[in-house]
């Protein structure tokens, strides 16, 4: 495909169209749970409804990947100029003959627009979250700023999207498709919360002691620096070069090459120069995301154990230590199961958890002077 093809927006406006479609289901039945509900109630759900679905888009996107769909359909945002593989057919086919086992074949091209599709749909509902926060804005708290922010977000995503096929899986590009999709959880979670907040007879903000809040604000940091240090293992195919545990290749510290396996602007299995990316850069870049794991994990099981005792936090305690649990499972089952389909997202779907409870956590909470909070406490104990 030369590169003036890459882009054929014929499509757009029946895409458009069909994520709608898919959206309308979701707001019927948000307007039939909340017809009656305040504006904040009503809001929260929308808000709750999407975050689900963008969930399920950043699943399904780790799938989509991992069963490398990716270039199912080499043009954005249709499949060969057409709104489904179907009005592609004869392009596809063609496509498949040429190279049975090649990026493009019928199964993949369908996973690759499903995917667009799914994001379309989530877009219609970020606008439509967007429209309504601007309409009951004198009865809302929460401010307009949030629903912009995150429409102008899945309009980047949406640009990542078309780069992510365009640019032939650029693993930089990739890496940022998905770290992308966790700030749109992130932006959706607080949103949920602010809402929840502001509703009339809602909960109220949980109070932390300064340092815990700062804590728990470097962990959500540790967080994210290991999504991404995932997204760069994954969009490089260096799951497997470690295939066992806790060694690597029956070393502590096997042969790496990190200048190599972290340079960031260069294609897909290759090293800047155009070359074949060397086995050693593969390691690096696989036995740098254990480590940190590590370091991770720890992290989160601390946190936990703070959180535990901070009342109104347990839920979010357990959650957190759930989580951490869930991604040593998955992430073990990656490297000793040689990276079966259900882990890998299953993974994917545990770091986005992490998002979601960490920014969570942090929406629903404010800090509070540590010496204040501890007489406060010392007063109820003495009062029993």
């Amino acid at each position: 495909m030369d590169t003036q093809s890459l882009y054929d927006l014929a499509p757009v406006a029946r895409l458009m169209l069909l994520g709608v479609v898919i959206a309308l289901g979701p707001l019927a039945w948000v307007w039939l749970r909340s017809r009656h509900a305040s504006p904040a109630h009503r809001l929260r759900l929308l808000t709750l409804v999407t975050l689900f679905l963008t969930f399920d888009l950043v699943l399904f996107g780790a799938f989509t990947r991992l069963t490398d769909s990716g270039l199912g359909c080499p043009d954005w945002p249709g499949c060969y100029g057409s709104v489904s593989p179907v009005g592609a057919s004869a392009s596809i086919a063609a496509a498949q003959e040429a190279m049975p086992t090649g990026p493009v074949t019928f199964p993949k091209a369908w996973i690759e627009m499903i995917h667009r599709y799914l994001a379309t749909g989530v877009g219609v509902l970020i606008m439509v979250l967007m429209a309504v926060t601007w309409v009951e804005r004198r009865h809302v708290t929460v401010s307009f700023w949030w629903p912009f922010l995150t429409f102008v977000w899945v309009c980047v995503q949406g640009a990542f999207g078309a780069l992510t096929v365009t640019m032939k899986l650029f693993p930089a590009i990739v890496t940022l498709h998905l770290l992308g999709g966790m700030v749109l959880l992130a932006l959706l979670r607080a949103q949920a919360v602010a809402y929840t907040l502001a509703e009339p007879r809602g909960p109220m903000s949980v109070p932390l002691g300064g340092n815990l809040r700062k804590w728990l604000w470097l962990v959500f940091a540790l967080v994210w620096v290991q999504i991404a240090l995932g997204g760069w293992v994954s969009t490089n195919y260096a799951v497997l070069a470690c295939r066992d545990f806790p060694t690597c290749q029956g070393s502590w510290w096997p042969s790496m090459h990190f200048r190599e396996g972290f340079t960031l602007w260069r294609e897909l299995g290759m090293n800047r120069s155009g070359d074949a990316i060397a086995f050693p850069a593969l390691t690096a870049i696989h036995y740098v995301h254990r480590l940190a794991a590590y370091v991770v994990l720890l992290a989160l099981l601390w946190m936990a154990r703070r959180l535990w005792s901070v009342p109104g936090m347990r839920g979010t305690a357990g959650a957190l230590l759930l989580l951490a649990l869930w991604q040593l499972a998955s992430g073990l089952s990656n490297v000793v199961l040689e990276w079966p389909l259900v882990a890998a997202v299953a993974h994917t779907g545990g770091a986005a958890a992490l998002v979601i409870v960490l920014m969570g956590a942090l929406s629903g909470s404010h800090a509070v002077n540590d010496r204040f909070h501890m007489s406060q406490f010392n007063i109820s104990k003495l009062s029993r």
